[in-house]
This record gives structure tokens, C-alpha cells and sequence, in this order.
């Protein structure tokens, strides 16, 4: 005899591909400390994710990684409880529902209702009552309102955290170099959506090489290219004769390289998945190092 949760698994839909995938990597992000950057554009090309999906995804991880702090926040005063008294995996689901809900251009109802299926589908139907109920009480406010409701009895400082979402440690540092008036635009910038940026390896491709596939060039570092769409599309990453890596990155390398010193060995000390040290490599042949 079936009962009201063998009718409620028959309607539940299967997660879309796009939603799943973010997901997957939030959870390899904050269970495994893997780089979203890295983890999701292998899930998108294990499954075959392309063009919009791709994007849905791509935008869904990224908003979520980085307003993550104050949707904490929002999520534990929404719930009146304590995130730690949750698995992490169910704050994972919240935190990509909020943002689907609180900054994508997603309707209410099919953020709410898109994350109750993938609940069912990944931690299972006990929580998929949960789920639904606390995003439903997020969705009676937008962003702004949540900040004000939540920013009472906060100092300056904590309130720009909270509406940057920025730990207050970094608020404190950027306020020993920056003017007050400079601060919140200088912390919201760092929420703003990158280009995708690109740093030959010296020695097995040019700028030109890139500039040629439809990239432009980097206003900064003479490695470097922005480019749109999926790098993997490009032959010269596939052939490891560029890569993905960020500006700020390429042209700390490139300062290493000025440094007055004789030719001979550099010590890598690098802590990323490999970006400056592929680009030292490069550099370190005309210099006479190794």
C-alpha cells in the first residue's frame, strides 16, 4: 500500500543538470577544499553542459561561493537556527536556492521548487520540507531588506561585511590603506564577475597565437588575453600551451623576474594549482635560471 511519501517521490521532478552540477561542486568546494575554478569546468565537460546550462551553472557556483558569508547569515535568522546544527550538504542547497532567489533573475516559485527536487534527489525527502520552508521565508524580503533587518546593533564595519560579503577581517585591512569613502566601492568591486583571462606559456605559444582565435588582449601583462566562452574550446589550452590564471597572477610572476639577482635557480613556493609556476617556467629560460 502506498502512503503520502511514495505519492510525493512519484511527483518529485529529477534536479535539472545545470543545478546539479552546481552543486556537486559547491559540495567539492566547501567538503573537499577543491578550486571552483577547476572542479566545475570538469563537470560541465564530463556532462556534456554547454551554452546556457553551462552559464546558469557557472554564474549559480561562483554568486554563491562569493555572497556566501552573508547568505549564512541570512539563512541562520530566516531559520532560526544554527547552520552547524544542519548537514552540510542541506546548507549547500540553501546557499545555491538563496542565491537563485536573492540575486539571479530566477522566479520565486521555480527556485524554490527546482531546489526542493534536487534536495530529494542528492540528501533525500526528509529535508526536502525544510528546504522549502526556509527559502519560502527568505524569498518575503529582497537582498537590501535582509541587510537592514540583519545590520541593527552592527558597527560600520561589520554592516559592510555583511552588504559585501567580505569577513571583517578584510574590511578592517582594506580601511588601514583606503579612504572611508573609497571602502564599500572598493570591496563591492571585488564581487563583480571576472573576465576570463588567459596567460600563455612562453615558449610554446605568443599573444598573437590567441589574439588569432578571437581573444583580446590584456590591458596589463604581456602574457595575458581576456577571452569569452569556454577556454577548453581553445586547441592552445587543451595543448597546455596556455591556461587559465587571472591578471593580478601573471604580473606577480612577471615582477619575480625583475628582481636583481644572478642568473641561476628560483624556489617555487607557489600554493595554487599551478598557473605561476607554469608561467615561471617560461620565464626562468631567457633569464639563464632553471
Amino acid at each position: 500500500m502506498s502512503g503520502p511519501s511514495t505519492a510525493r517521490n512519484s511527483r518529485r521532478r529529477r534536479p535539472d543538470r545545470a543545478r546539479r552540477a552546481a552543486f556537486d561542486a559547491l559540495r567539492a568546494v566547501n567538503g573537499e577544499g577543491a578550486y571552483a575554478n577547476l572542479v566545475l569546468p570538469a563537470l560541465l565537460r564530463e556532462r556534456g553542459l554547454t551554452g546556457r546550462d553551462a552559464a546558469f551553472a557557472t554564474e549559480l557556483l561562483a554568486g554563491t561561493c562569493r555572497w556566501q558569508g552573508s547568505y549564512d547569515v541570512i539563512i541562520a535568522a530566516a531559520a532560526d537556527r544554527r547552520l552547524s546544527d544542519w548537514q552540510p550538504a542541506v546548507v549547500d542547497l540553501l546557499r545555491l536556492g538563496v542565491h537563485q532567489i536573492l540575486s539571479m533573475r530566477v522566479p520565486v516559485p521555480a527556485a524554490v521548487a527546482a531546489t526542493v527536487d534536487l534536495a530529494a534527489a542528492t540528501v533525500g525527502e526528509r529535508v526536502t520540507g525544510l528546504t522549502n520552508a526556509v527559502l519560502r521565508r527568505i524569498a518575503e524580503k529582497g537582498l537590501d531588506e535582509w541587510f537592514e533587518k540583519l545590520s541593527g546593533g552592527l558597527d560600520e564595519h561589520d554592516q559592510l561585511a555583511l552588504r559585501t560579503a567580505h569577513p571583517r577581517w578584510i574590511v578592517d585591512a582594506y580601511s588601514d590603506v583606503l579612504p572611508e569613502v573609497e571602502l564599500e566601492e572598493a570591496l563591492a568591486a571585488n564581487n563583480v564577475s571576472a573576465d576570463i583571462s588567459l596567460a600563455v606559456r612562453p615558449g610554446l605559444a605568443e599573444v598573437s597565437d590567441l589574439v588569432s582565435a578571437g581573444a583580446q588582449p590584456s590591458p596589463y601583462s604581456p602574457f595575458g588575453v581576456r577571452w569569452q566562452g569556454d577556454p577548453a574550446n581553445l586547441a592552445l589550452v587543451r595543448e597546455a600551451g596556455a591556461g587559465v590564471q587571472d591578471e593580478g597572477s601573471q604580473l606577480v610572476s612577471w615582477a619575480l623576474t625583475k628582481a636583481q639577482a644572478p642568473p641561476g635557480w628560483w624556489l617555487d613556493l607557489c600554493a595554487g594549482p599551478g598557473g605561476k609556476s607554469a608561467l615561471l617556467t617560461g620565464l626562468a629560460g631567457p633569464e639563464g635560471s632553471r
